[in-house]
């Protein structure tokens, strides 16, 4: 099993905070507020599970019914009521969002049919290194579907999850709580804020966790400290600068292989490979500053910038092969060492005006970036045996690594890129009823790189692409309570996006998605929102292995994912609050993958599922309030078959889970406990994979217990 670390400075700090809530309780000069009102009170784009507006893809505060595309917005609300652990239990309630693995060392999502670790941003700038994130600071999580090319810029082929932070408030927050759960689960946060004086505000958010698993040998640990300050100048300026600090140290655990084209028949806890040397560790160091100001004529000027150093090290020994016929597979092993920085500034202006017997919001902005990303691969030595041994039975799947080391094929360079985004965007309503939206980006995307290997001839390259990406958006308000809108939007991606290039791969031009939607959202009580869309969503120019088998790449074909989302979210009664998520997604290879020149040797041939996409998947959950302080909570996540890879050669079966939750709020409305149920029904289930043979084991019936206080 990994070893957790010691405690950190950053942990100690965490626990520090927790022991002096005491004192700050005892504080007679420090006024009870209640912070659940307050939260709802401040969040303002959200109430409860319903969210009404947000300024994430428009980059001006606008109704959701106004914004052409389909969006998710999972609420903190809801993230507290489920005891959401992770972005993967976040992005099960997204429909039209589906996990991936992400090789047991990263967070990763499949957006209508798209794979992406890439496309993670926070407070809408790129968060897109390979780590795993916490839920710990955060208000909501936005998630875009289709692509978002003209906000975001390269990549978002399927779309974009954007985390938004908590901020400071000119008022009082105080609120721990402490959760003890199955498989010696402790977590500990911490929220606190309040003003000093009458032009600053303050907030932390703190948080501290250790756990093993249902898995033999797994375990986690992960601390992290945000604080933020906002100073406001005066009525018309403001600047907020926040900090964070972020570890976490895991079992890097890459699941179980196949046998027959199915999950392997094994007991949920088996560890195929060597838990022991199996770990992924990141630290995130980040800063952020914000400065608002209201310029003469109302127009409104924002400057976002960030920089953020990410350190990244996993190591695994894993199943490299399906189970074969004498129930036997090979383990493979290697591990990786990634340093990068990411600087990013946005300058937005949003100006109001009348012209052409149209209200205009008008936006225009330029995006600067740079990133630089170290990158160091070794391969696993099982004694003379490089990358993997063979003959490993499957009643005792455990191999031991006895190096690791550099071979000549192994990864070792250095990439630099630096990115210029201009857009603009107008918001025109021709009347109450009809608005359009329509926006252009141009970006320039940069990549240097370095290949410091000694053993091969090193190939230093170099590629650049400009691009635009164009987005168009028309809606109808009939009445105050239903909007339809039909939409165009684009997206291209580099083959440098995520900072490598290769000899096989620097001369290709970007993959292209358009995307073409008709959605419509209704409100069908006044807390309550259901929202539809029909798309189609085609990738071109998808990039595939040359079949003459040169090693090269070649530039061709089509993945099309088309289909129906769903969503609901609110109070069907006072006492009823519910979230739920529908799709039906049709993803497949649209066009063949192969030069034409032998179809024996086609690689994806047309017709092929995509990875990873259920045709059906729904969740639901319910929370119901009872009388004296008690209250009940009901979900359901189904998932329909899905394949494990595009080779179609492993089919990960439907499942069905329910979870439920229990609450009671104590007197006076300052302390909330909740009895947290995870796979009521103790079923055992596949729900995603990194490939045939690294297939993901559900957790088990899975108890959790939360106090919450605020003080």
């Amino acid at each position: 099993m990994v070893r957790a670390p010691a405690p950190s400075p950053i942990v100690a700090a965490v626990l520090a905070t927790l022991a002096a809530i005491p004192a700050l309780a005892a504080d007679p000069t420090l006024t009870q507020i209640d912070v659940r009102a307050q939260a709802e009170r401040a969040d303002g784009p959200v109430e409860g599970y319903r969210a009404a507006r947000s300024a994430t893809f428009t980059k001006t505060d606008t109704p959701l019914k106004e914004v052409p595309a389909s969006v998710t917005v999972v609420p903190s609300a809801l993230m507290k009521d489920q005891a959401m652990q992770s972005m993967a239990d976040v992005l099960r309630y997204v429909p039209g969002a589906n996990v991936h693995q992400g090789e047991g060392n990263r967070d990763q999502v499949v957006l209508r049919g798209n794979s992406t670790n890439a496309d993670f941003y926070v407070d809408g700038i790129r968060d897109d290194a390979q780590i795993f994130r916490d839920l710990y600071n955060l208000e909501r999580v936005e998630v875009l579907k289709g692509p978002g090319g003209m906000v975001f810029g390269r990549g978002g082929a399927g779309g974009v999850v954007n985390r938004v932070t908590k901020q400071p408030r000119f008022s009082r927050v105080a609120e721990a709580g402490l959760t003890l759960g199955d498989h010696e689960q402790v977590r500990a946060n911490v929220d606190l804020g309040n003003q000093a004086g009458e032009r600053l505000a303050w907030r932390v958010n703190a948080v501290a966790e250790h756990a093993r698993s249902f898995r033999e040998g797994v375990s986690l640990r992960r601390a992290g400290i945000n604080p933020v300050l906002t100073w406001s100048a005066d009525a018309a300026t403001a600047l907020t600068v926040g900090l964070e600090h972020f570890e976490d140290t895991r079992t890097a655990d890459r699941g179980i292989p196949s046998k027959n084209g199915l999950p392997f028949e094994t007991g949920r806890g088996t560890f195929f490979g060597n838990a022991q040397q199996s770990e992924a560790r990141s630290t995130v160091d980040s800063l952020s500053a914000v400065l608002e100001h209201e310029l003469a004529g109302g127009v409104q000027l924002k400057n976002s910038f960030r920089a953020t150093g990410y350190d990244k090290f996993y190591q695994n020994v894993y199943p490299g092969s399906a189970v074969n016929a004498a129930n036997t597979l090979s383990i493979a092993a290697y591990n990786n060492a990634n340093e990068r920085t990411n600087v990013f500034n946005q300058t937005d202006l949003v100006a109001t005006l009348d012209a052409g017997g149209m209200r205009h919001t008008v936006l225009g902005g330029v995006e600067l970036g740079h990133q630089d990303s170290r990158n160091q691969r070794r391969t696993g030595f099982f004694g003379s045996s490089a990358g993997s041994i063979a003959g490993i039975p499957a009643s005792n799947p455990v191999a031991t690594a006895t190096s690791f080391g550099f071979r000549g094929t192994d990864a070792n360079n250095r990439v630099g890129s630096d990115i210029l985004g201009l857009y603009a965007q107008d918001q025109a309503a021709f009347s109450e009823r009809w608005k359009l939206v329509a926006g252009l980006r141009y970006d320039v995307f940069k990549v240097d790189f370095d290949d410091r290997r000694t053993t091969v001839t090193p190939a230093d390259l170099q590629r650049t692409d400009r691009e635009f990406s164009p987005r168009l958006g028309l809606i109808w308000t009939p009445d105050a309570r239903a909007t339809y809108y039909a939409s165009y939007s684009y997206a291209f991606l580099p083959s440098g996006e995520q900072l490598s290039l290769a000899t096989s791969t620097a001369d290709l031009a970007p993959e292209k998605s358009t995307n073409l939607e008709l959605g419509a959202r209704w409100d069908l009580l006044p807390s309550l929102s259901l929202s539809a869309a029909v798309f189609r969503l085609d990738k071109n120019d998808v990039r595939a292995r040359d079949p003459s088998g040169n090693g090269q790449f070649v530039k061709t074909g089509q993945q099309r994912t088309q289909g129906v989302e769903l969503g609901l979210q609110g109070n069907v009664l006072p006492s009823w609050q519910v979230y739920a998520g529908y799709a039906y997604l049709d993803a497949k290879v649209s066009k063949s993958l192969n030069t034409g020149t032998d179809p024996a040797a086609t690689p994806i041939p047309a017709g092929r599922r995509l990875a990873l996409v259920p045709r059906n998947s729904l969740s639901a959950w319910n929370r119901f309030e009872l009388a004296a302080g008690w209250g009940l909570g009901l979900g359901v996540v189904y998932q329909g078959e899905s394949y494990a890879s595009i080779s179609n050669a492993v089919r990960l079966p439907a499942f069905t889970r329910f979870d439920g939750a229990l609450y009671y709020g104590f007197a006076g409305g300052k302390a909330r406990a909740a009895l947290n149920l995870e796979n009521l029904g103790n079923r055992k289930y596949q729900p995603t994979a990194d490939g045939d043979n690294n297939i993901s084991q559900g957790a088990p019936r899975t108890a959790r217990v939360t106090l919450t206080a605020s003080f």
